[in-house]
């Protein structure tokens, strides 16, 4: 008795159909891959573009940077903390920004009464209790560096009238003392100049450039 032939079962899923390549379906399965594909890759390219301007500095960081090797220079030579240095400046120029320090390098409002270098400018003051507006004559430089340096020498060497004014500042063995002694010894105005600039240095972990 002859043995019948079993035909050879040929289903229907989503490619195929009784062994007939679906054309339609085909394109519609590559084209589902092409577009995950190009997602996942513009995801990575977005996430890369991301990491990379986390890695930039800020215009803050930049900043600081600027100022502070010069500032740690004036600290080696003339025991002038950093840290001081650094917060002033920022407090100062507003990071740099203000007219005085982005157009003259005045970073810390040094006032002059020579005409021939300086600039006439408003300037905030405290005075009998209250914040007043006034002109002042600032001193003009040349650069932000050598706005540091006679900052330092300001330190160092005093008023006209006072040539140990500044001592304190120097002789502090702490950030915080040296913030202390430039408000009892009258650098600014300002009755909360010292709290400031300690909140300054502890926001922005500038004590970390005093070692």
């Amino acid at each position: 008795m002859a043995k019948r032939r079993r035909k050879k079962y040929r289903g229907t899923n989503f490619l195929f159909n009784r062994g007939h390549l679906k054309w339609k379906n085909l394109f519609v399965l590559l084209t589902a891959f092409f577009l995950v594909g190009y997602g996942v890759y513009e995801l990575h390219q977005i996430r890369l573009e991301q990491e990379a301007r986390e890695k930039l500095p800020t215009a803050k960081e930049q900043f600081i940077a600027s100022v502070k090797p010069e500032a740690q220079a004036m600290m080696q030579q003339h025991h002038v903390y950093a840290s001081i240095t650094i917060a002033q400046s920022i407090l100062e120029s507003n990071w740099g920004k203000s007219t005085l320090a982005s157009k003259y390098y005045n970073l810390f409002g040094v006032k002059s009464d020579d005409p021939n270098n300086s600039k006439v400018l408003k300037t905030q003051e405290y005075v009998n209790g209250e914040w007043i507006t006034i002109n002042g004559r600032f001193q003009l430089y040349s650069s932000w560096n050598e706005s540091i340096e006679e900052h330092a020498m300001l330190m160092v060497n005093g008023t006209t009238y006072n040539s140990a004014q500044y001592a304190d500042v120097i002789s502090a063995t702490t950030y915080q003392a040296a913030a202390q002694a430039l408000q009892t010894d009258g650098y600014a105005t300002d009755p909360t100049y010292a709290s400031k600039i300690i909140e300054i240095i502890q926001k922005y972990k500038l004590d970390q450039y005093d070692s």
